[in-house]
């Protein structure tokens, strides 16, 4: 058996902070934020809204496209790194939300790889029979997790989900996948507390250790080599080219990586799908929203090859080619 994609759904807070809202609380511009990163507005969480609320919705979304029932579910895998609570996982809260009794469900902490993480893992217990249906659901509320006195960080990040449902088929749908990961340059992006190493304390919170930390120039630099190294390790193992690839969906981090991608890459603009604009930097959630966009706008259509792609803390890595049977 082999996985196909057979619902998509997205979910994203009420409240919208634009460039604008962001100049009046760093030293920084709209044209500024625009030139260097492409995003013009975020969605921001409200004191109501929690990574597995967003997540909830968006799986919903997914099952009523699918016409699959929570109940049909074998598994719900959560890709976040900002989790409700260190424990129970979220996507326990999202299954005892949807009342899916059956299904196994955990979390996968891979940062903006997350999503393609937790589709690997999934796609490898479908062809091992183990799995019919499940839920892959990428999910963050990065912005309470943001220094707002930072102006290089602060305007990159936003809020929401995505979510896909996968079932067993006889046709393939999921193609191949790269995953692979360099915990030597963990430094250059991460969230230093609370933790073991640093725990909840007056400490923590002084010295701000609570927020995400980030060599920006570095993390770019290595990007952009490791997403076009995933990509084409994933097409090769399909035996495609870049001349395949009908719609290219890579990680919305910032609009400078994904041209340089797309231009090593050698594909034209119409191919790369781009909403970064509207949502900035969703860590793991960032593909599934945009899958969900492309697919209820038409931008993908039946039988297209898709490519995702993606790069985040850890640092990881992924790369995902699939036929669309939607």
């Amino acid at each position: 058996m082999r996985s196909r994609l057979t619902g998509t759904g997205s979910a994203f807070p009420f409240n919208v902070l634009t460039n604008q809202d962001i100049e009046k609380m760093v030293d920084t511009t709209d044209e500024w934020i625009t030139t260097r990163t492409g995003i013009k507005e975020r969605r921001i969480a409200s004191s109501d809204d929690f990574t597995s609320t967003l997540a909830t919705t968006a799986a919903l979304k997914a099952l009523e496209m699918s016409g699959v029932s929570p109940a049909e579910l074998d598994m719900i895998i959560v890709a976040t790194v900002t989790p409700d609570f260190p424990f129970p996982s979220t996507a326990c809260l999202v299954q005892n939300n949807l009342k899916a009794e059956n299904a196994a469900a955990f979390d996968v902490s891979a940062a903006c790889s997350g999503f393609i993480y937790a589709l690997s893992i999934v796609d490898s217990f479908i062809r091992s029979g183990k799995v019919k249906k499940a839920l892959v659901i990428g999910a963050e509320i990065l912005t309470r997790i943001v220094d707002w006195t930072d102006r290089n960080s602060c305007l990159l990040f936003g809020d929401g989900a995505g979510a896909v449902l996968i079932e067993a088929d006889s046709s393939p749908g999921i193609l191949d996948s790269f995953i692979k990961s360099d915990g030597s340059c963990w430094e250059l992006l991460y969230q230093p507390g609370p933790g073991n190493r640093n725990p909840a304390s007056h400490k923590l919170i002084d010295e701000r250790l609570n927020f995400i930390r980030m060599q920006g120039n570095e993390v770019f630099k290595l990007a952009v080599r490791a997403m076009e190294d995933a990509a084409l390790k994933t097409l090769s193992a399909g035996g495609f080219t870049t001349d395949d690839i009908d719609l290219f969906v890579p990680h919305q981090a910032n609009r400078r990586i994904i041209e340089a991608i797309g231009k090593r890459l050698g594909l034209p603009d119409e191919k790369v799908f781009v909403n970064l604009d509207r949502y900035g930097n969703t860590s793991s959630a960032s593909i599934p929203i945009a899958l969900d966009e492309a697919n209820r706008t038409g931008a993908i259509k039946t039988g297209d090859l898709v490519l995702l792609d993606a790069f985040g803390g850890g640092l990881t890595c992924g790369a995902m080619s699939i036929r669309w049977q939607l």
